[in-house]
């Protein structure tokens, strides 16, 4: 997410939208950046429940934005729509292997986390909710390749343990997460050690394979980021009481839905290799049968509720029990936060717990954010 300086650079919509989600954590601003007072702010304000699912929400939509950034300065398109950094060819080029669109692709997820992280806020703010403010996290070091900007993190793009299970999970026709099920990993190398997803430095460069390497590794993390929040935002939707929060969660999560979408073709594409430098695998998905094809790119029908009913396409997992925490878990898990302080783990802990503590028709117009 932009810093308040860079965000002076920006459109008057970017513009607009960043200030509305640069307050700090701490303040509660009552101002009313809607022309019309909505629904669940004339029933006597937004729910203990509703605040907090959306507090938890615009956390997460600032650490997909902070690591879109770095994903953009490096492998995308720089405007005003999404400043900063000044493209890597060589990575730039690798991505590409998995589809020439991709530098357009990766600006324009970055440009809707951009404006998903500042419209959850502007909304918080504007029923005089607390707001999410990262910005005392960014301390993690940027990457030292060309093209990078030099300015501090929230995540780590450096030291990745991707699970790649969601590959196999959404090809399944009797395997679903919601039931227990554990699927495999379609690329098991990367679940099983610490990769890095863009150039550490221009040293990364080279030898081709391994520079390919660090692009696929960045593809098949772009499909397990966006599908996390598909499943994130529809776990939590059963969990809102007032209908415009409802309609909020169902608006972006679709968003996230067409993300995940995009992202899983063009993983797919992402060719067989053994990274010559740290003997990382990516196989031939094409090689194993239905539960790795790479053109299966619609959820097969599968099990949902209850085991007796018929198999159904569906979003997988959508069971709601301690949905945020979990969240916050994969993205741990995920090596995104390898070197974040304690007191960032505490604050996103308080957000999760908060969030999963919320229940549909609780709390109405509490106005209590602790």
């Amino acid at each position: 997410m932009e810093t308040t300086e860079q965000s002076e650079h920006l459109t008057s919509r970017r513009s607009f939208l960043v200030k509305g989600a640069a307050v700090g954590a701490g303040t509660l601003g009552v101002g009313r950046l809607f022309a019309n007072v909505s629904p669940a702010f004339a029933s006597g304000g937004l729910s203990k429940g509703d605040a907090a699912i959306l507090r938890f929400l615009a956390a997460a939509e600032i650490i997909e934005t902070d690591l879109w950034q770095q994903y953009n300065e490096l492998a995308g398109i720089q405007d005003d729509e999404v400043p900063g950094g000044t493209g890597n060819p060589a990575y730039t080029a690798a991505v590409a292997v998995l589809d020439e669109d991709m530098d357009q692709y990766i600006h324009d997820n970055t440009d809707d986390e951009i404006s998903h992280a500042a419209f959850i806020n502007a909304y918080l703010k504007a029923h005089g909710k607390q707001q999410v403010n990262l910005d005392q996290f960014r301390t993690l070091p940027s990457s030292q390749a060309t093209g990078a900007q030099q300015i501090g993190r929230l995540t780590n793009l450096m030291q990745l343990t991707v699970d790649t299970s969601f590959w196999t999970r959404y090809r399944s026709d009797s395997q679903n997460p919601d039931f227990g099920d554990v699927l495999p990993n379609a690329v098991p190398g990367l679940a099983a050690g610490q990769f890095p997803a863009i150039p550490r430095s221009d040293d990364d460069l080279s030898p081709p394979d391994h520079l390919q390497a660090i692009a696929n590794t960045a593809g098949f993390h772009f499909a397990w980021v966006e599908q996390g929040g598909t499943s994130l935002y529809a776990q939590l939707a059963q969990r809102v009481t007032h209908t415009e929060v409802l309609r909020i969660l169902l608006s972006i999560g679709g968003s996230e839905i067409m993300h995940f979408q995009t992202w899983q073709d063009k993983a797919g594409n992402a060719p067989p290799l053994t990274d010559p430098t740290n003997g990382l695998v990516f196989p031939d998905l094409n090689a194993d049968g239905e539960l790795t094809q790479t053109n299966l790119i619609m959820p097969e029908p599968t099990i949902f509720l209850d085991r007796k009913f018929p198999i159904v396409s569906i979003i997988r997992p959508t069971e709601t029990d301690g949905a945020a925490t979990a969240a916050l878990n994969a993205l741990t898990a995920d090596g995104l936060f390898r070197g974040q302080s304690a007191a960032f783990f505490a604050l996103l802990t308080r957000l999760a717990k908060a969030a999963d503590a919320a229940h549909h028709g609780h709390g109405r117009g509490d106005d209590d954010d602790d």
